[in-house]
């Protein structure tokens, strides 16, 4: 008997000590995750635009600011005033984009501009836009038409300008171009393809130069500052991947991979705690039917594992995430009506 109790302590000890030795694994493992289906909607005017790409907040905070598809770049003024028109790109014609609509067999997008990433830099209060037919745009504090500072480069022009950020040190703006081959119209052909002539390229704004700092990449989308301005990170779409391109140290130059991601990436946006959110099209290999749901996005620490998840139905696609100081996050979409604003519950 007092053997046998003696064997069963033994016993029991070292599954208690088995399963103190893996608990600590385990809570690492462990994903945060939050429902975003009930977040709140800012309609965008009249139901004649969509889209609502990307999400932007002046130095002031006020906005958001986005793009949408008729190629103008609108500013939310809250409940009473709504959205205004902020910017636009050089010799836009409003009624000609406005009601291209009425015109489903015309491209407007190549007329008008499609705004897609946004980014103010908030000294100066220039808000800089890439735009992915007119290239990288800049219009001053309070808006009004935009002037195009870049549309090529090397003698080569920009097909598809993306993603962008700012260093709000240096002033230094950061964007892609997602491929050499396809504009935005062939977006699907970039995947498909397996096109890798994607670049990452930096504008000073002090001397107007431009130059690639990593070319031949597979199709780079969002692009964000690092919050110690030593790296980028930038979102590669059809690999499914976060890719780290270091731009001060002694890897500057540098290109590796950062994270590898359940889902395609859009944009990019810092989560405030040093790490990132991701927005996703949506999952690999997703299956239209079954449970309606799926994952939103992907919040990833600054050493490229995901530590959160926001999830809702599929028929979202959210294409930004941007998280505030007050915990709202800020929804963007390639083809909503609204922009949406989540709350963690």
């Amino acid at each position: 008997m007092g053997c046998a109790m003696s064997r069963l302590v033994k016993a029991t000890m070292a599954v208690v000590i088995m399963a103190m030795l893996f608990m600590p694994a385990a809570m690492a493992a462990t994903v945060a995750s939050f429902d975003a289906t009930q977040s709140q909607r800012i309609p965008l005017p009249d139901g004649s635009v969509r889209g609502p790409e990307s999400v932007a907040f002046d130095g002031q905070g006020q906005g958001p600011y986005s793009g949408v598809s008729d190629g103008r770049v609108l500013k939310w003024n809250g409940d009473e005033l709504g959205w205004t028109t902020y910017t636009y790109s050089p010799d836009y014609n409003s009624d000609a984009c406005r009601f291209a609509k009425l015109r489903p067999a015309t491209n407007p997008e190549t007329l008008c501009g499609r705004p897609l990433g946004l980014q103010f830099h908030h000294k100066s209060g220039n808000l800089y836009v890439a735009d992915a037919y007119k290239g990288l745009m800049r219009v001053g504090p309070g808006g009004g038409e935009a002037t195009v500072l870049v549309s090529e480069i090397d003698g080569l022009p920009l097909r598809f300008t993306n993603g962008i950020d700012i260093d709000q040190i240096t002033g230094q703006v950061y964007f892609t171009d997602s491929s050499m081959n396809y504009d935005r119209s062939q977006h699907e052909l970039v995947t498909n393809t397996d096109d890798a002539t994607g670049r990452l390229l930096v504008y000073d704004p002090q001397t107007g130069d431009v130059q690639a700092l990593q070319a031949g990449m597979a199709y780079p989308n969002g692009v964000a500052i690092s919050y110690d301005r030593t790296h980028l990170v930038v979102a590669s779409t059809g690999p499914c991947k976060l890719l780290r391109h270091w731009i001060r140290g002694s890897k500057a130059g540098t290109t590796e991979p950062f994270a590898d991601l359940p889902g395609y990436p859009d944009n990019v946006r810092p989560d405030r705690k040093g790490g990132y959110w991701v927005a996703l099209h949506g999952e690999k290999n997703e299956r239209p039917f079954g449970v309606d749901n799926h994952l939103l996005a992907v919040r990833v620490g600054r050493d490229g594992k995901t530590v959160e998840e926001m999830r809702g139905p599929k028929r979202v696609k959210p294409s930004e995430i941007m998280e505030r100081a007050d915990g709202k996050l800020y929804i963007g979409t390639m083809d909503g009506p609204y922009v949406g604003v989540a709350t963690r519950k």
